[in-house]
């Protein structure tokens, strides 16, 4: 089983483009923070690049921004590639399945997000907090 779970904070805006084919990509980092602390008492953090594709693509893209946390959910994909000086090189991305957001959208502790509330990270659509009616209570039983 392929499976990551990572909490962290974007470390640049994230960056959405589309494929030839017109299917959208979000490419985005974190940095998630160890529980523990070095030999010289830093806190050790690690980076990540994360891709997101399609609606979750464009959720992302929309609602976060650099400095923003979130909750990542996906799978690790080992690539291999040249680099400029043809140099063979061995690079993780986590692809992402879900992400949910965890900064305050207004007036929190953290930077928020300038949008309304975004939908669910997944894709579909955020459910509606239901409307309360007033009730006028006259006391008699209606049955």
């Amino acid at each position: 089983m392929n499976k990551v779970f990572l909490i962290g904070n974007l470390t640049r805006d994230p960056e959405l483009t589309e494929t030839a084919g017109g299917v959208s990509v979000c490419h985005f980092a974190i940095a998630v923070n160890r529980n523990y602390t070095g030999s010289d008492g830093e806190r050790q953090t690690d980076f990540f690049n994360v891709t997101a594709w399609r609606g979750l693509a464009d959720t992302v893209a929309r609602y976060t921004k650099k400095g923003n946390k979130v909750a990542v959910t996906g799978s690790i994909q080992i690539r291999n590639y040249e680099d400029n000086q043809g140099q063979r090189r061995t690079a993780v991305d986590v692809i992402a399945q879900d992400i949910e957001f965890l900064s305050a959208r207004n007036g929190g502790s953290d930077e928020g997000y300038d949008a309304p509330a975004a939908p669910a990270a997944g894709g579909t659509p955020a459910r509606k907090k239901p409307v309360l009616q007033s009730f006028d209570d006259d006391g008699d039983i209606p049955f």
